[in-house]
């Protein structure tokens, strides 16, 4: 039996071939991982020795960074004495480009700490093909050198790899130029603005490299990592899922957020596997499960189907089944709301991410509170600006210049702002930022796209703010840090709007991170206007693009119509720089209007298996419980 590392943030899931801690908020999470890290710096700087660490890139690592800088600036964690040995690094890329993952480390930790750069060690990917074999060879020499990894912090891919070790990976390899699968070089688009600019090869620590570390940290949070989860943590040790490799690790931990923990036993189906304390949404969830296991509808259960199935202490303590299951039949009838804002007029913000967000995720029900004579303002956060092909900027910029030329509008000045974003797409490398120009041609587009798919569903276009916060401001994939003036931003919205209802995107597996980031600096804000008020607006999430909320997860469904999903669409079709092929579209091939009627014509069908009203289709929401990710 695996033993809980304490910790008093996060909850232990037993049943697991791992030790897994779940943290319900992504800076906790971060915290514990810092936290780990920063013990092994300090048990070596008493003891006057280094420490050898194995650090990862990517948007996991982010938090954990984060709190290690601020434990080193506010709290003295003394990085004099550590050794660092990075994961990986793209082949073909020098260690200045944007982006290297030699660039990506420097600049949110190496930076920040007081590592001496003798003893910071990156893998070169830009060292000739004849000699990169040598090179591998001497990364690992150096790492034998000084005694071998205290710890290993690991990220971990859809798929299952750590580092750029790929499926079907030796767990005996060692540092190595490895070829990059697909999934992987896709993941990565955004970074690269395209697939087609993405490194096919790379060089990267290896697994039996990995594994000889005395200590290793397994990171992963958002609802796409909870699939690779449960094979890692659950499933034997497979060739396919190198990460499945860790079982045979003896000092391995996993960290995972709620989200990433979904699909474990331990957490889907507790009762399965242990006596729990049956509390109204354990309840829920598991008379819902039934359904699933038995494919009856609620009110078609008997006592056969608990005891079949791990469910006769529920049925036990809160039977017999037909009680039980009409219990949750009300519960899941409440949920359904024809009026989401209520029947009284009121003022409610959407709060939209990115410019798409708000008719892709909640169009139908923008459309129901609109019919319903509320005040509904849409807060558009970020420009979206990087997610515009070069095609569409340069196409704009000839039709500003000839309509100008057609009326004689300062002529000059449009021939002038033409040349520059012809030159600046002309002179653009494949991976490259733009320009400013271009930026601001790319943040029309979506601007102009945003206001039509508002209107389209009902809403005023005084009632649009473009609030263009600062921490998206930097013209590449990788952003900014929440900081005070984007929570500035946020608070002075909802306080001159003083909205009774705010919807905030609740999709974390957004693959750029966008969502995960505005929904902390309205979390933020919202936290700062209560302590200085007393009171808040209600919130409530959606999910758009990515993922949709569980069942049981749940609390309000607004049914929609044939008329409405179709008018839906036509909102979604005004954003036509991101129709039939959006520049970042993640691994679903599928078009965003797809990818929602399929999304709210699922949630109808779940209603209707359970024995619910049939609806066309539904979007759902839950309501936020105070509690900041």
């Amino acid at each position: 039996m695996l033993t809980p590392p304490e910790d008093p943030n996060a909850r232990f899931v037993p049943g697991t071939r791992l030790p897994c801690l779940v943290f319900e908020a992504e800076r906790l999470l971060a915290r514990r991982a810092a936290e780990v890290v920063a013990s092994v710096i300090n048990e070596r700087n008493a003891l006057g020795q280094s420490a050898v660490l194995g650090l990862p890139t990517g948007s996991i690592a982010v938090g954990t960074y984060r709190e290690l800088v601020r434990m080193h600036r506010e709290e003295g964690l003394d990085f004099s004495n550590v050794i660092a040995f990075s994961l990986d690094e793209y082949y073909g890329l020098r260690p200045d480009q944007p982006q290297s993952y030699a660039h990506w480390l420097h600049s949110h930790l190496l930076n920040h700490v007081n590592i001496p750069a003798s003893h910071i060690h990156l893998p070169r990917g830009d060292v000739p093909l004849d000699e990169v074999e040598a090179s591998c060879r001497d990364y690992e020499a150096k790492i034998d050198a000084v005694g071998g990894l205290d710890i290993v912090v690991l990220g971990v891919g859809a798929y299952g790899h750590i580092g750029f070790n790929e499926p079907y990976c030796a767990a005996s390899s060692r540092t190595r130029l490895t070829v990059l699968d697909p999934a992987t070089r896709t993941a990565a688009a955004s970074d690269f603005f395209g697939q087609e600019n993405v490194p096919t090869r790379a060089i990267t620590m290896g697994v039996g490299t990995i594994l000889d570390a005395r200590k290793i940290l397994l990171l992963a949070q958002g609802e796409n990592k909870a699939q690779v989860i449960c094979k890692i943590l659950e499933g034997p040790i497979a060739k396919e899922i190198p990460a499945s490799y860790l079982q045979r690790h003896e000092d391995t931990t996993v960290l995972v957020d709620a989200a990433a923990a979904a699909s474990l036993v331990g957490e889907a189906t507790p009762w399965a596997i242990a006596d729990i304390e049956w509390s109204r949404s354990l309840i829920k969830r598991a008379v819902l499960w039934l359904c699933e296991q038995t494919n009856k509808a609620l009110l078609k259960l008997d006592d056969d189907d608990f005891r079949h199935h791990h469910l006769l202490s529920l049925l036990n303590e809160h039977g017999p089944a037909p009680q039980l299951a009409h219990r949750v039949f009300r519960w899941m009838m409440n949920t359904i709301e024809y009026h989401p804002g209520g029947k009284q007029a009121k003022r409610v913000i959407c709060f939209s991410p990115h410019p798409d967000d708000d008719v892709i995720s909640m169009g139908g029900t923008l459309i129901r509170l609109n019919e319903d004579h509320h005040e509904v303002h849409i807060a558009y956060m970020t420009s979206g600006n990087i997610a515009v092909f070069d095609h569409d900027a340069r196409r704009v910029a000839d039709l500003v210049t000839e309509y100008n030329r057609m009326f004689k509008i300062e002529v000059e000045a449009s021939k002038q702002l033409e040349a520059e974003v012809h030159r600046a797409l002309t002179e653009k490398q494949p991976g490259d930022f733009d320009q400013d120009p271009v930026l601001k041609i790319k943040g029309l587009i979506r601007w102009s796209e945003a206001k039509a798919g508002a209107l389209e569903v009902g809403c005023r276009e005084e009632d649009l703010h473009f609030l263009d916060l600062p921490f998206y401001r930097t013209g590449t994939v990788t952003k900014n840090p929440i900081g005070p003036k984007d929570v500035e931003i946020i608070r002075k919205l909802i306080e001159d709007v003083q909205p009774a209802q705010v919807y905030v995107a609740g999709d974390l597996s957004d693959p750029h991170g966008t969502h995960r980031v505005c929904a902390e600096a309205i979390f933020l804000a919202l936290a700062e206007i209560e302590q200085a008020s007393g009171s808040r607006p209600d919130v409530l999430l959606y999910r758009g693009a990515w993922q949709e909320y569980a069942l049981d997860e749940i609390e309000i469904a607004v049914p929609l119509s044939p008329g409405d999903l179709e008018r839906k669409r036509k909102a979604i079709f005004m954003h036509e720089s991101q129709k039939d092929e959006a520049l970042f579209p993640g691994s679903d091939p599928r078009e965003f209007w797809e990818r929602a009627e399929d999304r709210n014509r699922g949630t109808a069908n779940k209603y209707n298996q359970i024995g619910l009203p049939e609806y066309f289709a539904m979007e759902a929401f839950v309501e936020w419980n105070g509690v900041p990710i």
